[in-house]
């Protein structure tokens, strides 16, 4: 009797104990899980091989903490831009699709081309190394694009005044001079290019057209490669607008860098 007793104690033991760590276990998941940063990503929905041409059914989409990427992963919003695409390496099911994943072997024999999405275009400007954020930008970044501009001014009849506002937001940059492709680790960015080539829609190449034979300047603002961010109250920004707003600016700033260092 006394041995049943025992047996029975020992496996409501090995039961709450079974109980209580794998209770430990899921809080301990759900705090690390809290801490991390979850992005939207495209990943494989089956196992493909190296060669293989990307279609719709080869994608499906998943949430993955960033923290663990060593590259840049196509986000959940650009997989149109990878459809028909080749890929260079095998990739299992489930895993992120990296941009390094996809593109072209060697891209010195096929040339810019195969780099443009399908139904985008590659569009050239000028830039200096100001403008390209002292020359630091590379190839596959991406950028929003400023320009400062001479148009009729609103306020004043027959006079003209400087405007500089956002053009395009969130835009892929392909190559900077004749350098092509996303950068190997250890190798500096191309120095002392003139140019740089976006990949664009085309309304968006006629609109750079357009910009660019208005002796404008252009200018860069280098995103982070995860922001994915769009603002839709950017104000275009003339003398009087500056005089007006740079107090509120300043104060917003600083509120902001306090919050940050709290």
């Amino acid at each position: 009797m006394k041995s049943k007793i025992i047996l029975i104690v020992s496996i409501l033991i090995g039961v709450a104990a079974f109980w209580l760590t794998a209770s430990y276990l899921r809080n301990e998941t759900r705090k690390i899980q809290s801490r991390l940063d979850f992005i939207d990503v495209v990943v494989a929905a089956r196992d493909l091989t190296e060669g293989a041409i990307l279609s719709a059914r080869d994608l499906a989409r998943d949430s993955i903490p960033k923290q663990g990427l060593s590259d840049r992963p196509v986000m959940a919003q650009e997989y149109e831009q990878i459809i028909g695409k080749k890929i260079l390496f095998t990739i299992s099911r489930g895993n992120a699709i990296l941009w390094s994943d996809v593109g072209v072997k060697d891209r010195r024999e096929t040339g810019l081309a195969e780099t443009v999405s399908t139904g985008l275009r590659a569009v050239s400007i000028g830039v200096d190394s100001v403008a390209s954020v002292s020359s630091l930008v590379k190839p596959m970044d991406r950028v929003d694009l400023l320009g400062t501009f001479t148009f009729p001014s609103d306020t004043r009849p027959n006079e003209v005044e400087m405007v500089t506002l956002t053009v395009l937001q969130d835009v892929t940059v392909l190559a900077v001079g004749q350098t092509m492709g996303k950068r190997v680790g250890g190798i500096a960015p191309a120095r002392g290019y003139s140019t740089m080539t976006f990949e664009v829609t085309p309304n968006e190449a006629e609109l750079l057209a357009f910009l660019q034979s208005t002796k404008g300047r252009i200018m860069l603002s280098l995103r982070n490669p995860n922001d994915v961010s769009f603002e839709t109250n950017l104000p275009s920004v003339n003398f009087e607008h500056l005089q007006k707003s740079l107090p509120e600016m300043n104060l917003l700033r600083q509120r902001n860098i306090r919050h940050k260092r709290l």
